[in-house]
Order: structure tokens, then sequence, then C-alpha cells
């Protein structure tokens, strides 16, 4: 496993991380066992961050990283979110009040003190015009119960707001194949600022890990079901916002160029490391094979630049002009 620096923290986290939305909820069946064991297989393998919010399974995968640290005794960096708990989002959700129960609650289901970073969780962009509730977060920091803030964004317009407030450590993004704008100007502002960058959604739901097809079938409470048009949160979360016919005719592609030894899910994460400016890649995992095969993208050799040409384009043919504009 590579590590790289996270924003200003000095933290040297794994740039293969994990992202725990799938042992939570909303990705169909899944148990505390092996969801605890693909934690394990994490770990094992080199990976010292972990990404989660208090609304993934209404705090079950808070939960399974407090049991997480009771099981193991080496150090490892826990980030999670506030903000979708509101029932309706509103600027003025965000509040002391409401930001202070939520971090309240997350102490108590991490079995901790004070959380390592704390992300606001894909807020309406008015908030990132409201220097008040970076100003509360500020004082969660100096209250001792987050060391680090950062936010979790939709668009790259929010994300090149956060980073004018100068505690900002981090910015999660869905960057990948298929949503390959964040790039063109966030990155380059972000570096300036030495501010982290989390790539979320780095394999589109899995789309990008060849392993679906036309004939799959997802579960009722998999929001690759219910949510491909928004329904139930912003659609580009879903697919990274790819209509499934289209998504699956760019991997009948990109299936052409993975190298030797390698599988789709491994050249789609080596293709987002290709980026400096990228901190981590934090894909999510239910079993400890596909934690396994996740790590193992962190040694593989860089693409050629003949092979970064053709993802360009495949990406601008097939998938620029469902995705560029929107997010």
């Amino acid at each position: 496993m590579n590590y790289r620096t996270l924003g200003r923290t000095g933290w040297k986290i794994s740039e293969i991380s994990f992202g725990a939305w799938a042992i939570g909820g909303s990705w169909g069946d899944v148990s505390d066992a092996e969801s605890l064991a693909a934690l394990h297989a994490a770990l094992d393998g080199g990976v010292n961050f972990f990404d989660t919010a208090d609304v993934y399974g209404d705090g079950r995968s808070e939960r399974l990283f407090a049991k997480l640290k009771k099981e193991r005794k080496e150090k490892f960096y826990i980030a999670t979110k506030a903000g979708r708990r509101l029932p309706v989002q509103t600027v003025e959700g965000y509040s002391r009040k409401n930001l202070t129960v939520w971090v309240n609650r997350s102490l108590k289901n991490l079995n901790t003190d004070t959380i390592d970073l704390l992300q606001l969780h894909c807020p309406p962009t008015e908030v990132f015009y409201r220097p008040e509730v970076f100003g509360i977060l500020d004082d969660l920091v100096k209250e001792g119960k987050l060391r680090h803030y950062g936010v979790s964004v939709e668009k790259v317009e929010e994300a090149l707001k956060a980073i004018e407030f100068p505690n900002v450590q981090s910015v999660q993004i869905i960057f990948n194949i298929f949503r390959q704008r964040p790039s063109e100007l966030f990155f380059a502002e972000a570096q300036k600022r030495k501010v982290g960058i989390l790539a979320r959604v780095p394999l589109a739901s899995g789309m990008l890990s060849g392993k679906i097809s036309a004939a799959s079938k997802f579960a009722k409470d998999d929001h690759r079901n219910f949510n491909r048009h928004g329904a139930a949160f912003d659609r580009g979360e879903t697919f990274s916002g790819v209509d499934f016919d289209t998504g699956l005719r760019a991997v009948g592609q990109l299936k052409k160029l993975v190298p030797p030894n390698a599988s789709l899910a491994q050249m789609a994460l080596r293709w987002i490391l290709e980026f400096p400016a990228v901190t981590c890649a934090i894909p999510g995992a239910k079993r400890p094979a596909q934690v396994l095969e996740n790590i193992a993208a962190s040694n593989l050799p860089p693409l050629s630049k003949a092979t970064l040409k053709k993802i360009g384009a495949i990406y601008d043919g097939e998938i620029k002009p469902l995705v560029q504009h929107y997010w």
C-alpha cells in the first residue's frame, strides 16, 4: 500500500482507503459479521483511513467501527459526516444546536471523545456561502470534539467555494472515469491550498467494477434500484449520473483496455491515482475479497499514455454530455 498526505493534517493515509456506505445501508443485504471481516481485511492490507456517515444504516456503520477499534490495536483514522439527518435539507438546519447534536451522536456511536475528521454531508449549496456554519465547526474543534473538518459535495462549484474557508482540510467529491470534471479546475485550486481530496464513488456504484450486466438485479433497498432518477437523493450518486445502458456500453469499451493480470475495477482505481491532487480513493466493499481486489490497485504500475488517451476518448464520446454540465 502507498500513502499520501491528507491536506494540512500531516496524516499519511492509504491511497486506497475504505468507504463504508455499503456496510451501513442502501446497498442491499449485508451482514455485520461479513462487514467486520471486510474491515479487518482492509487493515491487514494497509488501509488506515475509513470514511463513514451518521446516516449509513442510521449509525450502523459508525458502531461497526467502534467494534473494530476494540479488536485492533493499530492506529487508523475514521472520517464521518453530518447533515443528512435533516428531514428536509435547509440552510437553517445547519445550526449550532443541530451540528452539536449530530456530532455528539457520532461520538457515542464511534465510542470516542474526538472525531478525526467530520465532513458536512452534501449540504445545500447555500451553506457554502454561510461563514457562520464553518465558524461552528471551528468551535467544535476548539471544544475538542473534532480534530479536523472537511466537506462532501455534489458539485465542483461547491468544492471551489468550500476551500475558501481556511480550516477546511478535505473535500470529498465524486471522481472516477465517468466523472472527470473535478480534475479540470478544482484539483489545481485544492493543491494550491493544500486541501486533501477524497475520491468517492470511485467505481460508479459498481458499474466500473465490470461485474454488472444487463441481467443484473438489485434489491429493493439498494439505491441502484430506487435512485436511478434521483427519487431519494441526488441522482449523480447512483452510477455517477450515467444511465444504465450507456454505462454498460462504455464499460464494454473500457474492458478492452484493462492491463494484463488486472481487473476493470483495479484499472478504474489506478486511473484515479494517476492524479497527484487526489489523496485517496474510497471504494466500498461488503466482503474481504472485494477489499483485496481494491487495495491491489495501489501496486499496479501507472497506466500508459495510450491507455489514458483511450479512456479520455471513451469519456468524451459516451459520458461527458450526460454529466459534465450537471456536477
